[in-house]
């Protein structure tokens, strides 16, 4: 555990020290996109954080390669090696794409190269653990379309939903954390060596995000960009792929008795992974339902809007900040829920929890519906947009002021706001506001706002 930690503090400390001059590079060669209809931050801002998270991969792999315990992991397994030669071709794609804007058939193309890659040296899928059937094994064309698809999935989750500062390295850090304690679990506790990997990736991970959060969170000075989401999207989708394709559950069976109490016991983490992972279930859900937004209005799947889950959450009345914390909270229920009950799946206690929390969550999404009325007495606690307006405090605005107003606004084109109707909650237009990236086969086109 000291050695992951190790590693774990070297990637984070090598990536937080590198965005900074990653951050005045990316100014210096212009890589500071204009701002468009969709998007939510008021200045520009630039990309290309991904060159220091790539860097701190490369650290991360170095050391590791270097300690004792570690070591063997690079000595019995080609895997880390697939890894590098995979992140480092989706890496220099998202660079170009973060400069030049490529094409988006050309980002998907590389996608699924970067993943070929990762499958010619052995990071792929072997067999699936299913319950009531046992381990089934899987031809060599059916191992490699699934890891190739299991990797664009991933990477195009992962990217959809990096649209606030902070957003998508938070919960993929959530995500690697959850997995890391499973793989470990895996490799500590059963004694099984090839999910070491896996737990090596996770560590990685975790410090690529730790180590760029605190340069992402609102207000971002620097974004990811594609360089960055694809990164992060392909190193969660290759740990998910060894620990799922390499590990035997024949290893588990020592322990539970039969083949089939293994699968059974190693089910409830091992399938969601592949469809694609229940870590980022959030990220996926928002895949799935902006492709079939998208097809519903006659549009390409990879034409890029205003409808994802946190645009949504902006819409209803949640701040910037707040709407981050939401999908935080969202994406660790689901992710160290399914690890819970992976660990003891006959707890009750573990299925009233995640559904008490998930009411709680419930409540917060609705929270800006709602103004509940406060006494007078405890107005002083409460937050002032709960508090009640007094006649004499409301600003006092005469006809003449209000006709001005009006006429004014539909001069500009601006819309009609009622007399101390507050601006903040008004949607942002084109030229005002930005996210952190395109999706990942999107194109970077402006688009009207939608209403």
């Amino acid at each position: 555990m000291r050695e992951y930690l190790l590693t774990l503090c070297i990637t984070a400390a090598v990536t937080y020290l590198l965005t900074g001059p990653v951050r005045k590079f990316a100014i210096v060669a212009g890589a500071m996109p204009e701002i468009r209809a969709r998007d939510v931050h008021r200045e520009p801002t630039p990309r290309l954080g991904g060159i220091a998270m790539f860097f701190g991969l490369c650290a991360g792999l170095l050391v590791a390669d270097h300690l004792t315990n570690l070591n063997e992991v690079f000595a019995k397994s080609n895997e880390p090696r697939a890894l590098l030669s995979g992140a480092a071709l989706i890496w220099l794609i998202g660079v170009l794409d973060d400069k030049f804007e490529i094409d988006a058939l050309i980002k998907l193309g590389g996608q699924m190269i970067a993943a070929g890659v990762m499958v010619m040296q052995g990071l792929t899928i072997l067999w699936l653990p299913i319950p009531g059937v046992g381990n089934v094994a899987l031809t060599q064309w059916q191992g490699t379309l699934l890891t190739v698809a299991l990797v664009v999935i991933t990477i195009n989750a992962v990217n959809f939903v990096d649209g606030l500062d902070g957003l998508a390295a938070g919960m993929v850090c959530i995500a690697a954390a959850a997995f890391f304690l499973y793989a470990y679990r895996i490799w500590y506790s059963y004694g099984i060596e090839s999910a070491a990997p896996a737990t090596l990736f996770a560590a990685i991970l975790m410090g690529m995000c730790l180590g760029f959060l605190p340069h992402n969170m609102h207000p971002a000075r620097i974004f990811m960009g594609d360089s960055g989401s694809m990164l992060i999207g392909l190193v969660l989708s290759a740990g998910a792929i060894s620990i799922t394709g390499q590990v035997d559950p024949d290893a588990l069976a020592l322990f539970t008795g039969s083949e089939k109490a293994a699968v059974h016991q190693t089910v409830p983490v091992y399938i969601p992974l592949l469809l694609p992972l229940t870590i980022i279930a959030v990220p996926a859900a928002d895949l799935v339902l902006a492709i079939v937004r998208r097809t519903w209005r006659g549009q390409s799947p990879f034409a890029a809007d205003r409808g994802h889950l946190h645009h949504r959450l902006l819409e209803i009345g949640h701040s910037h900040s707040r709407a981050v914390l939401i999908m935080y909270f969202w994406s660790a229920l689901i992710g160290f829920g399914a690890l819970a009950y992976s660990v003891n799946s006959a707890s009750m206690w573990i299925v009233l929890g995640v559904v008490f929390l998930s009411a709680i969550g419930l409540v917060l999404l609705l929270l800006p519906r709602f103004t509940p009325r406060v006494p007078v007495w405890a107005q002083r606690f409460v937050p002032p947009r709960y508090r009640r307006r007094r006649r004499s405090e409301e600003p006092a605005v005469s006809g003449q002021e209000a006709e001005a107003s009006h006429e004014a606004s539909q001069g500009s084109g601006d819309p009609v706001r009622e007399p101390g109707e507050s601006a903040e909650r008004d949607p942002v237009v084109a030229g005002a506001a930005g996210v952190n990236g395109a999706t990942a086969i999107g194109s970077r086109s402006r688009f009207a706002h939608r209403r």
